[in-house]
């Protein structure tokens, strides 16, 4: 949940000083896909939007405790450290993310099957 919800509020941010002709041209989209893979047993779920992207510095700290681009008063820092510490301490699982600027982000969760 945390993963979409800051993918809304990049799209909340992204919309500031958008025409409506320019946000119908150009919808704000989180695409979630699931996969299970029977040879690996690992479950995949990818989620991925066409915001605005990170740069390398800042994706390099996403999953830092307390490390947010949020404004003041608008994010703990804590979502995506938590999620991380879910998905891989708590499912044995990984938590990835790839970003390009300008192009959106994608965050792939993989969790083992049966543990």
């Amino acid at each position: 949940m945390n993963i979409i919800a800051n993918a809304i509020d990049v799209f909340d941010e992204m919309s500031e000083g958008r025409s409506m002709a320019q946000m119908k041209q150009n919808p704000d989209k989180i695409i979630l896909k699931t996969d299970l893979d029977d040879a690996t047993q690992m479950v995949t779920i990818s989620i991925q939007d066409n915001g605005c992207g990170m740069s390398e510095e800042v994706k390099n700290r996403i999953f830092n405790h307390l490390f947010t681009t949020k404004a003041v008063g608008k994010g703990t820092g804590l979502g995506l450290s938590i999620a991380r510490q879910i998905v891989e301490e708590k499912h044995g699982g990984k938590l990835s993310c790839d970003s390009q600027l300008g192009k959106g982000t994608e965050f792939v969760i993989e969790i083992p099957i049966g543990i």
